[in-house]
């Protein structure tokens, strides 16, 4: 990784406590040495809509995916792979321009990675999937199951927003994003900090989904937040509550970083929810 300067740093460390200081290239336990997200065993590259995607896979059984937080990478998911991959074929991917997915155009939305990760499948042959999208991954994940109805069988997001604004994320967070925004703007424009510019303006000015938008998701959805996510749990609870076909699931004491805060729980609840049969259950006001 080509060495950033330090102001870049700095901002950077925002984008880092989004991804719970995911590292990439991390082994996911002392007894596990696979380096999930640059495993040369099973990583490859796509030609994907004028860019190169790295993805890998791992397990056999139903497909599902998985899509990182902003700034993450394959390695954001290092907790639940193993867990997964024992009943599910997995397919992870670095989205544009993050990871190791290098994408040099100054252009960068959520419409366009979404249909990133649809065209990945098609090139895979995966006709529909289960979804776990984390922050970013869930914006991701809502927007597949909009734009692309017939690729999701089930979706649950966590830490995921409707909109960038103070409503739907953590005031004192949201300007911060704002001003570190700001600053990148001010610094040479050089190739890594367009790189990051592209991602902070991700968060400053989109997503631009309403609660109208969602009533085109009708798969099954499991919306999952912390009670101190730095998106607001009654935004969460609005996701949730517009979904056609959902279940909320708040988890107490934790922040953005529910899948890692609570990873085995996480796991359990996720994988109960995608092999069991959907029932609606009336009644979302557990933040009341």
């Amino acid at each position: 990784m080509t060495k950033l300067k330090t102001p870049v740093l700095s901002l950077l460390a925002l984008l880092w406590m989004f991804a719970a200081v995911a590292q990439t290239g991390l082994p996911a336990s002392q007894s596990d040495k696979t380096l999930y997200g640059n495993n040369p065993n099973v990583g490859k590259y796509a030609d994907i809509r004028g860019f190169k995607m790295y993805y890998e896979v791992y397990g056999t059984g139903k497909p599902l995916l998985f899509i990182h937080c902003n700034g993450g990478s394959i390695s954001s998911f290092k907790n639940q792979i193993p867990y997964f991959a024992k009943n599910y074929k997995l397919i992870l991917v670095d989205s544009r321009a993050q990871g190791k997915s290098i994408d040099p155009s100054d252009s960068l939305s959520y419409e366009m990675m979404t249909d990133d990760i649809n065209a990945l499948l098609n090139k895979l042959r995966v006709d529909s999937c289960y979804v776990i999208g984390w922050s970013d991954g869930g914006i991701n994940g809502l927007l597949l199951a909009m734009r692309h109805p017939e690729k999701v069988k089930k979706l649950a997001i966590t830490g995921a927003n409707l909109w960038p604004d103070t409503t739907a994320l953590e005031p004192t967070i949201f300007q911060w994003i704002v001003a570190s925004n700001d600053s990148l703007g001010r610094l040479t424009q050089s190739p890594d900090v367009k790189a990051q510019k592209k991602l902070f303006n991700l968060m400053v000015f989109n997503p631009h989904i309403s609660t109208e938008d969602l009533k085109k998701v009708q798969c099954p959805t499991l919306v999952i937040g912390g009670d101190n996510d730095v998106i607001l749990p009654k935004h969460t609870q609005l996701i949730a509550e517009a979904l056609p076909q959902s279940k909320l699931w708040i988890l107490p004491n934790s922040g953005h970083s529910t899948l890692i805060r609570y990873k085995d729980q996480f796991n359990q609840v996720v994988g109960e929810f995608f092999k069991t049969p959907f029932r609606k259950v009336k009644g979302l006001s557990q933040l009341e």
